[in-house]
């Protein structure tokens, strides 16, 4: 079984209600690098988080929860005093949900500064894909970050692949310039980027999508566009591909890209071409935007979305 290693944070999930009961707030969990885990676990790729948590009963329900799932946990570090962070969210009429956190001390920034930073950053060696997205980038400071990237490449010296995620929050960084740096040495390290124009037109506005993708130096690189479609750009040749139109009503656009990351990098995993993964990406996407949250209830899970793959096949449009 192929190996993935997930990094980033999970929070305690704050969600409004509608109509007489708005006033009242459900709770659960949620984190893009999380929901891909946990969509890349049913898919059948063997995936562990890691991160850090507290020692607080939230936490522990965490990860009880992530272990149903099939998500590997021995790589979550418990701190004592620590707690996850919070967010809160409302969604509109669209489905498009507004976000407020309450994060600064969370555990999971710590990461990278931790007595076992050390052990974690050269375990990655040992798995076939290491997955992060920008707003794990954004967790760590400078010197922080600088570990993390030294040991992505060393894992890739040692066969692993590093996909990156482009998922952007302006909130999550000191300022453009910074958050800009950063991306440039994530492009320039990843052997996969799955970004999207909602992303990247924030940190280099009025671009088209062709000087979006000659931002990124990688040999594959899928930009996902705001219709349902998405161009991947292979060795330098551009294929777009268009999504099967969401025959149900969109509900809730939580951990669209999660799931479309999870389904690519499965596809990946078991020697489907991008265009096919992209494709299979779409698919589980336009599923997960018709339920109500982040992680869609298992038998609502699309079959034959992985294509059954002994070899990588060149890819063709």
């Amino acid at each position: 079984m192929s190996k993935v290693a997930c990094i980033g944070e999970c929070m305690v999930e704050l969600k409004q209600a509608q109509g007489i009961q708005a006033g009242l707030f459900s709770r659960g969990y949620g984190g893009d690098t999380l929901n891909t885990a946990v969509y890349l676990a049913r898919l059948g790729a063997g995936t562990d988080y890691i991160t850090a948590l507290g020692d607080d009963p939230l936490s522990d329900e965490m990860i009880a929860g992530w272990a149903a799932e099939g998500v590997g946990t021995g790589w979550v570090i418990r701190l004592p005093g620590k707690l996850p962070g919070l967010y809160l969210i409302e969604t509109d009429e669209k489905g498009e949900r507004r976000f407020f956190h309450w994060r600064d001390s969370a555990a999971a920034r710590s990461l990278m500064d931790l007595p076992q930073t050390a052990e974690i950053l050269n375990s990655l060696a040992g798995y076939d894909v290491v997955y992060l997205s920008a707003i794990t980038l954004s967790l760590y400071g400078a010197a922080g970050r600088t570990r993390l990237f030294a040991a992505l490449k060393r894992a890739r010296e040692n066969g692993a692949r590093f996909a990156f995620d482009t998922n952007f929050r302006a909130r999550g960084w000191p300022d453009l310039d910074v958050a800009r740096a950063v991306f440039q040495e994530a492009f320039a390290t990843a052997d996969i980027v799955l970004a999207s124009t909602e992303d990247l037109l924030p940190l280099y506005p009025d671009m088209t999508n062709e000087a979006l993708l000659a931002r990124i130096p990688g040999a594959e690189v899928v930009l996902k566009l705001s219709e349902p479609a998405s161009i991947v750009r292979l060795e330098s040749v551009p294929y777009p591909i268009k999504a099967k139109p969401v025959e149900a009503p969109v509900v809730d656009t939580t951990a669209a890209g999660d799931s479309f990351a999870a389904a690519y990098v499965a596809a990946r995993l078991v020697g489907a071409d991008p265009i096919e993964a992209a494709r299979a990406g779409h698919r589980l996407a336009g599923i997960v935007v018709c339920h109500p949250g982040a992680i869609i209830p298992r038998a609502e899970m699309p079959s034959g979305l992985i294509p059954n793959h002994a070899n990588s096949r060149k890819a063709s449009p």
